[in-house]
C-alpha cells in the first residue's frame, strides 16, 4: 500500500516534469520519498535467497534512486540552481548505484558550479566512461579542465 502510494507520487512527478512543472514535480517526488520513510530497511547478505522483504527493499531502493535523480534534474531547471542540493541528491543516488550515468554527470555539473573542479572532473570522467559520446559530458569536462588550468596558472604566477 505504502509502496504503491510512493510509486503513484513518483509517476505524478514524472508527468509534472514532462509538462515542465518543475516545482510541482519536486513536491511529488518529495511526497513519494516521505511515503517510504517509515518502511524498515532489509539489508541482504549476498548469496542468501531473496525473501519478499528483500524484494520489497529492492523496489523501495529503486523508487528512492529514481526520485533523488529526478529531484536533481528538476533543481537543474530552476532559474537559481541550488547546486548544493543537486550534489546531495546525486550522491545519495551514487551511494546506492555507483555507476548511474545521470547522477555521475549531474554530480560533476554540481561540483563544477560549486567550484570544486577536481571532484567535478572525477565525476564527469566517470560519466564519460559510461557514455563516451555524450556531448554534455564532453563539454563540461572541457570547461572543468579550462578552470583547472587557469587555477594552476594563477598559483604559478602567485609563487
Amino acid at each position: 500500500m505504502v509502496i504503491q502510494r510512493a510509486q503513484d507520487f513518483k509517476s505524478q512527478g514524472a508527468q509534472c516534469y514532462k509538462d515542465k512543472k518543475f516545482r510541482e514535480a519536486i513536491g511529488k517526488y518529495h511526497r513519494a520519498l516521505l511515503e517510504l520513510k517509515g518502511l524498515p530497511d532489509h539489508p541482504r547478505t549476498p548469496g542468501t535467497p531473496a525473501t519478499p522483504a528483500h524484494r520489497q527493499a529492492q523496489i523501495v531502493e529503486a523508487i528512492e534512486v529514481d526520485c533523488y535523480n529526478s529531484l536533481a534534474a528538476c533543481l537543474l531547471q530552476a532559474e537559481l540552481v541550488n547546486y548544493e542540493r543537486v550534489k546531495d541528491y546525486c550522491l545519495k543516488v551514487l551511494k546506492k548505484e555507483g555507476e548511474n550515468f545521470k547522477a555521475l554527470y549531474r554530480s560533476g555539473v554540481a561540483f563544477y558550479h560549486l567550484g570544486d573542479f577536481d571532484k567535478a572532473l572525477h565525476y564527469l570522467k566517470e560519466a564519460r566512461y559510461r557514455q563516451p559520446t555524450d556531448t554534455n559530458v564532453i563539454r563540461y569536462i572541457q570547461l572543468t579542465e579550462m578552470k583547472l588550468s587557469r587555477c594552476s596558472q594563477r598559483e604559478k604566477e602567485a609563487s
